[in-house]
Order: C-alpha cells, then structure tokens, then sequence
C-alpha cells in the first residue's frame, strides 16, 4: 500500500514542458496562466500562473489591511522578452571593447540570461521598484517588514537575498518575490533536464557554461 500511495503522489506530480521550463510559451495563451488586474499592477498586459496570482491576491489584501500598498511591476517573461532586455544591454556602449564573459558577469548582476530566468516559469513578480534603496526608509521599508514577516504564509520568498552568506549568482533584489509552491518542483525539474546546450539564440550565450550560470545563478537563491 505504501508503495502504491508513493507511486500515486508521483503520478499526479506536475512535470513542466521543456518550452515552459525556458520561457518559450506565450503566457496569453496559456491555459494555467491569468492575467493580472488593473487593480495589482502597473501595466496591462502581465500574466502570472493562476495559483501563483490567486496567492497574491491574498497576500494582497492582507498588506492592504495592514496599511500597505503592493503593486506588481513585472511579472512572467518569455525567453523572447528577456532576449530583448538582454541583447538591448549587451549593444551598449559602456560594453565596447569588454571581453563577452567579462560583460556578461557585468549584465548578470541583475539580469538573468535568456532561458535562465525565473520570471519564464509564471511564479515570479517583482514589486513596487527596481531598486534595494526604495526598501530601505519610509514606506518602503514598511512594507518590506511585512513581506519579510508575512510572504511565506501566502507561499512567496524573496530568492535574491544579500550575498554575505556565499549565496553565488544575482546580487540581492528586495523586489522580486517567487511563489515557491510553484518554482521549487519547476528549479529542480530545470537542473535535470536543461543543459548548456539549451542555451543558444542570444549574444553572449557562448560564454554560459564557462561562467556556470546554471550552477552559479539558477541555483544562487536563498
């Protein structure tokens, strides 16, 4: 009975496509993402896996009951979207003349190859600013308290942490916030199946095995 009991939870387990686990879908379409209300974001037109948007909206109220305000500013990327941000950087000016993997360290201080990022996976947000400074007086503060206290009630951590405790990767984010529920079984079905290889379409992609971006960035969390 054990046996069967173990084979069963592992039968209904959720196992991701390949294109999901690399942002390769359009979450428009998709039949397990949603789009974000007016009311929780700064734009139209970002999506979030339902189960992680229905947390967030409890996690919502509650911060709105306790006086303070969350407002998604980026949500789900797909691997084109991120190609976008990344080759934009890659092309500017500050960079010519720099070594690709020495520009490529330099870009992934706080921002992720394409088909390395967690915002492909539907699970992650980032909140309010893209900036550590904002987190840290007035309002600003407050609210990072109570994310600080209350997010892992509603299933969400902040991956980014400080790096003084040798966590390797993306220097620290106070803004982005994952639905763990969600993204654990995605990052552990990501580091068994997706390889170096994978990793192509973009400038820059040659250099992603000798910086051990899998094993350095989308492993760095907390």
């Amino acid at each position: 009975m054990r046996i069967f009991l173990i084979l069963l939870l592992f039968l209904q387990s959720t196992t991701y496509t390949h294109d999901e686990l690399m942002g390769k879908i359009d979450p428009a379409t998709h039949p397990d993402f949603i789009e974000i209300s007016k009311e929780h974001a700064s734009r139209e037109g970002m999506f979030l896996r339902t189960e992680a948007y229905e947390a967030f909206c409890e996690m919502y109220t509650a911060a709105s009951e306790a006086g303070h305000h969350l407002q998604i500013i980026s949500a789900t990327r797909s691997f084109a979207h991120q190609k976008r941000i990344w080759d934009g950087k890659w092309e500017r000016t500050k960079y010519m003349g720099w070594p690709d993997g020495e520009k490529a360290v330099d870009i992934m201080l706080y921002s992720s190859m394409p088909g390395t990022s967690r915002h492909h996976w539907g699970t992650d947000m980032d909140l309010n600013a893209l900036e550590n400074s904002y987190f840290e007086s007035g309002k600003g503060l407050a609210l990072y308290t109570w994310l600080q206290q209350h997010a892992d009630e509603y299933g969400y951590r902040q991956v980014y942490t400080s790096k003084e405790n040798g966590r390797t990767g993306y220097e620290e984010e106070k803004w982005h916030w994952s639905y763990m529920p969600l993204a654990t079984p995605m990052l552990e079905q990501y580091l068994r199946e997706i390889t170096y290889d994978d990793l192509n379409g973009f400038q820059g992609a040659g250099t992603s095995e000798e910086l051990e971006v899998i094993t350095k960035f989308v492993r760095g969390i907390e």
